[in-house]
């Protein structure tokens, strides 16, 4: 079995065949997948807890993606603090920065990502980032805000080259790889994805979004489709699908605070 750990299963244009969606992923071998919880931002912070709590394999997040930056306010922090002691709710995020979009102000984008970090440390839960054209303002505020705390981090639909995927690992962050390892222009994201040891990779989706090569052409991604995107990254490194899967799947384990013996590896 594999594990999807990064898609968006709240998303709308999964509406009309979610059941049928989670068949196919679970036909392919995917055993499990952690639910973004980000959803259309503050107030409704429990996107991906209504979905994982009605599928046993499914589990959860929560936190407001820069791009809602601008709707949160003391009540979401607050939720935020409740909602991560659900036993479902593996982490905080995704967060982070994106100055690509700048669908909210870049302080204040930096301010809420600041303030999920310290809710994060207190109730001891790692943190998923989100970082796009930001990556020295991420990283600055994770050396200063998270690195200290020995908490778990994983850097989302992972993009970096070499020096980054080297300054990712230097922090003990995990690199968690999507569909862009197998894009045609991604050798700079292929040789970092080499760099990276065994024990600090995943594999995501980021479903409905990114979907793999030669599947690109399909308008919406699904998680079965992950098993692409690993067997790409196990050509990279030089091992089968089945030893990648295993390894993923136990990395997934260390970094969320699971029992491997809950999954079949």
């Amino acid at each position: 079995m594999i594990i999807d750990s990064h898609c968006h299963l709240d998303d709308r244009s999964f509406d009309q065949d979610r059941d049928e969606v989670l068949a196919r992923a679970k036909q392919a071998g995917v055993g499990a997948l952690l639910s973004i919880g980000t959803g259309s931002g503050p107030p409704d912070l429990e996107a991906a807890i209504r979905i994982s709590d009605a599928n046993d394999s499914i589990y959860a997040t929560v936190g407001v993606h820069p791009h809602d930056a601008e709707k949160a306010n003391d009540q979401t922090f607050s939720d935020l603090e409740d909602l991560l002691g659900r036993p479902k709710v593996l982490a905080l995020g995704e967060i982070g920065l994106d100055y690509h979009y700048d669908n909210s102000p870049r302080e204040r984008q930096r301010d809420v990502f600041v303030r999920q970090m310290g809710i994060a440390r207190t109730a001891g839960k790692p943190i998923a980032i989100h970082t796009r054209d930001a990556w020295e303002d991420t990283l600055a505020l994770l050396d200063e805000y998270w690195v200290s705390s020995g908490l778990g981090c994983v850097l989302h639909c992972f993009s970096g080259n070499e020096q980054q995927a080297d300054a990712a690992v230097e922090r003990g962050f995990y690199c968690s790889y999507a569909g862009v390892l197998t894009f045609a222009r991604a050798d700079d994201v292929r040789a970092g994805a080499a760099r990276v040891p065994l024990d600090r990779v995943l594999v995501e989706t980021d479903a409905p979004y990114l979907t793999p090569a030669p599947f690109r052409k399909v308008r919406r991604n699904e998680p079965f489709y992950v098993i692409h995107t690993a067997k790409r990254l196990a050509e990279l490194k030089r091992m089968t699908y089945e030893e990648l899967a295993a390894q993923t799947t136990r990395n997934f384990c260390d970094l969320f605070g699971l029992p491997v013996s809950a999954f079949r590896v």
